[in-house]
């Protein structure tokens, strides 16, 4: 088997089917396997997928047992040479599953590979490639110094904006809503941390492939990834961010664990008043569409849709993508239906 794709799912039936649908015509042609595991959604996930793709692998958990551990589940009984570790929330390309495999074949250092992923506004999303999340990196993050300097290599270490995002690099950490993995390359690091429930598994199992030899990558292919409207702006995700980066630190770097655990705490202070602070510096305004744009995914390829999001013309644009026969129609974190489940 030369690809299994493994989505985990909680509670986003209706973005799990979009992603379903896309993946399922990359697919077409490859050797390839795809395993959902619900991590006891309760909307109604189980019933809705399996009726809508009665042929996809799809595992039950009997309880929330976060990213890391229902992926190592799946993990467990895939069989592909490659691993791709995708979220519910995302929309990938028809030639998106051949070119990452086609990438690693011709590149056996390569690891780890990630892509370019865009939010629903067409707007790059720049946890596609991050730089190493050293104590300085992550204050600069954390506090907002990077939002306000983001293509500074003093500032802005985090999510390396100052390399080009239509190239090809290498990277030190990749995001995990997109992780293409070599299965030789689990084999000798091992899987996802489990100590890491919502955030972080992605950070640490990038730098442990990269420690043990091999490359991780960053490959320009561009897919949709709708997290990046609404994940990280509230408190309590940003906590759940500080305490992974905590454990991070805690299991690679505990001599340096202390003055970390410090500098976050001292970020977590401060937060309120560093925040407003880069607000009222970057001049920063609420997102506003000047347009909206439907597109119908049963009468277009997601290529084109994905093409025409990234077109600089359509800046300020709410797309949405609709899926008439289903009954259900997707934008940034909104999902309107027409047809009862």
């Amino acid at each position: 088997m030369k690809l299994s794709v493994i989505i985990v799912n909680y509670n986003v039936k209706y973005y799990l089917a979009q992603c379903l649908d896309a993946v399922l015509r990359a697919a077409e042609g490859l050797e390839c396997e795809v395993i959902v595991i619900d991590n006891r959604s309760t909307d109604g996930s189980a019933a809705y997928i399996r009726r809508l793709f009665p042929d996809i692998c799809f595992i039950e958990n009997e309880s929330n047992e976060g990213f890391s551990r229902a992926n190592n589940r799946a993990i467990a009984q895939a069989s592909g040479e490659y691993i791709l570790l995708l979220n519910p929330d995302t929309v990938i390309a028809e030639h998106t599953l051949a070119a990452v495999c086609d990438f690693m074949d011709k590149n056996p250092a390569t690891g780890a590979l990630g892509v370019k992923m865009i939010d629903g506004f067409g707007k790059f999303l720049p946890e596609s490639k991050r730089g190493f999340p050293s104590p300085w990196n992550s204050f600069c993050k954390m506090s907002g110094l990077a939002k306000l300097f983001p293509q500074s290599r003093i500032f802005g270490g985090y999510h390396v904006r100052y390399l080009d995002e239509n190239e090809v690099h290498k990277v030190d950490i990749l995001s995990g809503a997109f992780m293409l993995l070599r299965r030789t390359a689990l084999d000798k690091v091992g899987l996802l941390d489990e100590q890491f429930f919502m955030y972080g598994e992605d950070i640490d199992l990038s730098y442990r492939i990269g420690q043990a030899g091999f490359d991780v990558c960053y490959l320009p292919v561009t897919i949709i990834h709708y997290k990046g409207e609404s994940t990280t702006k509230n408190l309590a995700n940003r906590l759940a961010f500080y305490d992974a980066m905590d454990i991070f630190f805690r299991k690679h770097y505990p001599d340096n664990n202390r003055l970390f655990y410090r500098i976050i705490r001292a970020v977590i202070a401060m937060m309120p008043w560093l925040n407003a602070a880069v607000r009222k510096l970057s001049f920063r305004k609420e997102r506003k569409c000047d347009n909206e744009l439907v597109f119908n995914a049963e009468e277009m390829s997601y290529s084109e849709i994905i093409s025409q999001m990234e077109h600089p013309a359509k800046q300020k644009t709410l797309f949405r993508i609709s899926h008439p026969l289903w009954g259900f129609t997707i934008a940034a974190n909104e999902v309107q239906t027409t047809i009862a489940d």
